[in-house]
């Protein structure tokens, strides 16, 4: 099983028929009942909007969480549910998708003895999961948590000490000579007679030296050898025959999604939510880009156009503008990130493709860029007196949104091949500050080095397409006077020889190519996702460690009972 273990992290062998349920796996900024409504929405096809919500607040209430309903999931800088809470609510958003079967690494942690049994009693309620086969962690179960499961598995160094009902365990230790005392709870007395971790601080402890016990790697074999003549054994060995012989194809999958603008719809809503809720990934950018706007303003006060450093007092502000407003960007990245997560625990059990991912990101970061394109745009455009029409500033403001929203791609790329929120950061710095070197302003076109400065970096950076929108947009149909010695130049001419550029074209190529690069982006980020699906699983079958095969372990189901 251990060999095959790469066939659980792959995306069509889960959907809708395993889940598998981690400790917390949602986004913070929501609330318990937004959560498990947006799921519900997401992931059923059957059933109309008042029936699904009808269904999502019935679950909530199952896993005694009612009181807490519009409470937020919270996380880092945001407090919210307590870890047990969030655990249940990650179990209700999985119990909608109704799968054949569910992992649940530990569910009762953090939950007292009462709310761990209502939890695990669910599985054998709850008319959702009737016939789905539940597979749990769990670690000191009360007596009552524990009768609810049907079978047991003890496992020692990774040895199967036993597997069989949960009923005939206690029956299995008493035969071997380690009897269950009375008054004590089945899964601690078996814990603590398989565990080797604490065996020599209990035998400095013993106050009889010449108590003669036997040491737990001793009753571990005597256990593992009683478990192997057993009868459970024999009938593990033929089941597991049996699956051998069938073809071992993928299970028979249950189409459940919802539909796909549904997902989209979905999707954009609830990352519109975690945007607006979420103080750094926007809304602290856009302060700092105000306050940034009315700095380059105060500094740039009311450029003109005479005297020598009129050309260059424009040229800065529009660099500075277009490098480094855009290189920060990046402050969402840490969200971002927190989204993938999110994303990639829901993709593989089945909830959403990457394609809706990638659309309701995309759409419900559109109004957050936009206000801040306009609004800190619109500070430093008209304070600093840069050319003063209408059509000029709406050219401004879209071509410094459509650079928000390449960096913003760029590093959506990087969050895909760098999941790290700190190298991801350096590594986006990295690549925005090659690219600002190469753009064309620090050194001219005609004096890069051909060799990767030139070929191919100044023609792929955006910031070159950048540079030249906002000089051709702010020069052109101006006339500057005692320039160089000149007593008139107009703004064409400056553009020419003084920056270089490329005038062959207008100013809207350099939009239009800006927001092609926009798509290209997102659709390298969409491939790198549908790619990684398929080359992840080949590669953690090829990295893993095989298993060390141990005699206890099932090697050939195909071999003869042992006598």
């Amino acid at each position: 099983m251990d060999e095959d273990r790469h066939w659980l992290t792959e995306p069509r062998n889960y959907d809708n028929n395993s889940i598998d349920i981690p400790s917390d796996s949602s986004v913070r900024t929501e609330s318990e009942r937004s959560r498990v409504l947006l799921s519900s929405a997401s992931t059923s096809k059957d059933n109309v909007k008042s029936e699904k919500k009808e269904i999502a607040e019935t679950t909530i209430r199952e896993m005694g969480l009612q009181e807490d309903m519009n409470t937020r999931i919270g996380g880092w800088g945001c407090k919210g549910l307590s870890g047990g809470q969030k655990r249940r609510v990650t179990i209700c958003i999985e119990i909608l998708t109704r799968p054949k079967l569910l992992f649940l690494d530990k569910p009762t942690g953090g939950l007292d003895s009462a709310a761990s049994y209502y939890v695990m009693i669910i599985g054998q309620t709850d008319n959702r999961i009737i016939g789905t086969t539940v597979i749990s962690s769990i670690h000191q179960p009360s007596s009552e948590v524990f009768q609810l499961f049907h079978n047991l598995c003890l496992l020692s160094s990774g040895k199967t000490v036993y597997f069989g009902p949960t009923s005939t365990a206690n029956q299995f230790f008493a035969s071997n000579g380690f009897p269950c005392p009375t008054l004590q709870n089945p899964s601690d007395h078996f814990l603590k007679t398989i565990n080797k971790d604490f065996e020599k601080d209990i035998e400095q402890g013993l106050a009889d030296p010449e108590t003669i016990i036997p040491s737990t790697e001793e009753v571990i074999n005597i256990l593992i050898k009683s478990y192997q003549a057993s009868a459970n054994y024999e009938q593990v060995r033929s089941q597991v025959a049996e699956i051998c012989k069938q073809d071992g194809g993928l299970l028979e999958k249950k189409k459940s999604r919802a539909r796909f603008l549904t997902q989209c719809q979905v999707l954009t809503r609830r990352s519109f939510v975690n945007m607006f809720r979420d103080l750094g990934y926007y809304w602290l950018r856009l302060a700092i880009y105000i306050l940034l706007s009315i700095g380059l303003a105060t500094v740039f006060h009311n450029l003109r156009t005479t005297g020598p450093n009129s050309v260059q007092a424009r040229g800065s502000l529009l660099m500075f503008i277009a490098s480094f407003l855009t290189f920060m960007a990046i402050g969402g990245f840490p969200s971002f990130v927190e989204e993938m997560k999110v994303f990639e625990r829901e993709r593989l059990n089945g909830h959403y493709g990457a394609t809706p991912f990638v659309i309701g990101n995309s759409l419900s970061a559109l109004p957050y860029l936009v206000l801040i394109s306009v609004i800190p745009g619109a500070i430093v455009y008209y304070l600093s007196g840069l050319h003063g029409s209408l059509q000029h500033f709406l050219y401004f403001a879209l071509l410094l949104f459509s650079c928000m929203m390449l960096v913003e791609s760029m590093m959506m790329i990087v969050a895909s091949l760098v999941p790290n929120y700190l190298m991801g950061i350096i590594t986006g710095a990295g690549i925005q500050g090659l690219m600002i070197l190469g753009g064309g302003f620090f050194q001219l076109r005609n004096d890069l080095p051909n060799p990767f400065w030139k070929y191919p970096l100044y023609y792929i950076a955006f910031h070159k397409y950048a540079y030249q929108g906002l000089f051709k947009n702010e020069f052109q149909g101006l006339k500057f006077s005692n320039v160089n010695g000149v007593p008139g130049v107009d703004g064409e001419t400056i553009l020419r020889k003084n920056w270089e550029l490329e005038m062959g074209y207008s100013k809207w190529v350099d939009l239009g190519i800006l927001f092609g690069m926009i798509l290209l982006y997102r659709l390298v980020f969409l491939s790198i996702l549908k790619i990684a699906e398929k080359i992840k699983p080949a590669i953690s079958a090829l990295t893993s460690v095989p298993p060390k095969q141990n005699p206890q372990i099932m090697v050939n189901p195909y071999a003869s009972p042992l006598n």
